[in-house]
């Protein structure tokens, strides 16, 4: 199976920016592989942006393919010929088709149809490109497509965070629990993934989806088509500053605290901790690195994801989540699994 089937099939299933596994110490001809490994994947990713594989549909030339997609004959020929030597597509007779993965999976009009949540990693390549730069001035130079209200970015991102979260989503509510939960606070919430799978283990309990303007009427849309609209609703807010209300038995964080520095998070856990009941708990659910914090591969690569495109974000130790933790009030620290990406805490 060639590596690009492998990884397109791991970012199906796993958080973007997690790949399993660790890496033994590289030999320079490996390292100079690594180095050109960009461009298999930029055209990957062009051929996801320009919606390729809906354009070959059931068997194309290269010149019908070049009309409906408004390009250079020449050119997309050169592209798709290229896609057939990454086995993407195959070739006979001048007609280019898709392979079974491709028809799946980029294909528009199939049931696992994933260009809407993959364009966000189509977007993550204007902000990497940006990384000598970022590691300079220590901060990203960029400004964040969701801040920036950008529709598009915000579409894709949201659509990716949602087909991310099906099985943590699930995974979470086995191991913390929605029996005892009524009122849930869903901070950053996203497509509202999380709320929607608490409020599906629990029909007594109630939840808000706490996130900007312009994501709220998407988390609207994915809470219809949960059929939930009436116990689940969003609240639009910013999660860096504003009060959250009081008397929650749960608080959710996930991928929430990657996105700030450490004085935001403490602050962010502050807040959470003063709209909690006692006995209410906030679950963290992110990357958590190891003491030395090279490892896993996956968080630490991920810092550097926060480096290009936050103000201050990272990826932090389970020691960092305890002191903040700690700090804020919490008791009863807990890491379930403790290679997991869950931190439980209590508030008395």
């Amino acid at each position: 199976m060639r590596s690009w089937r492998v990884l397109f099939l791991a970012s199906a299933i796993l958080p973007q920016g997690v790949m399993t596994g660790e890496m033994s110490a590289k030999s320079f001809p490996e390292m100079m592989q690594t180095m050109r490994s960009f461009q298999e994947s930029r055209v990957l990713l062009t051929a996801v942006e320009l919606d390729i594989f809906t354009a070959v549909g059931n068997g194309s030339t290269a010149a019908q393919v070049a009309a409906r997609i408004n390009a250079n004959a020449r050119a997309t020929g050169s592209f798709l010929n290229a896609l057939v030597a990454m086995e993407a597509l195959s070739k006979k007779d001048g007609v280019f088709q898709n392979t079974p993965e491709t028809a799946r999976y980029l294909v528009a009009g199939s049931p696992d149809y994933a260009r809407p949540w993959l364009m966000h990693t189509v977007h993550l390549w204007d902000s990497w490109g940006t990384l000598t730069e970022a590691v300079r001035r220590g901060t990203s130079v960029v400004r964040p497509g969701i801040e920036a209200q950008q529709a598009e970015w915000t579409q894709s991102f949201i659509a990716a965070m949602h087909s991310n979260a099906r099985t943590p989503a699930d995974h979470m509510v086995r191991t913390v629990g929605a029996w005892a939960v009524r009122r849930l606070l869903d901070v950053g919430g996203g497509s509202g993934a999380y709320s929607i799978a608490f409020a599906q283990a629990n029909p007594e309990l109630r939840a808000e989806v706490l996130d900007l303007a312009a994501v709220a009427p998407i988390a609207d849309r994915y809470i219809r088509e949960a059929g939930l609209t009436a116990r689940v609703k969003t609240r639009v807010g910013d999660l860096r500053s504003d009060e959250f209300g009081r008397g929650y038995d749960l608080i959710l964080l996930s991928a929430i605290c990657h996105m700030l520095g450490p004085q935001e998070n403490r602050d962010l856990l502050q807040r959470c901790f003063r709209a909690l009941a006692s006995n209410g708990r906030v679950v963290i659910r992110d990357f958590v690195l190891e003491p030395d914090k090279t490892a896993p591969r996956s968080a630490a690569l991920f810092a550097l994801n926060m480096l290009v495109g936050t103000r201050s974000g990272s990826t932090y130790t389970e020691a960092e989540y305890r002191e903040w933790l700690t700090g804020a009030g919490f008791v009863k620290i807990a890491r379930p699994d403790p290679s997991g990406d869950l931190i439980i805490a209590t508030h008395p």
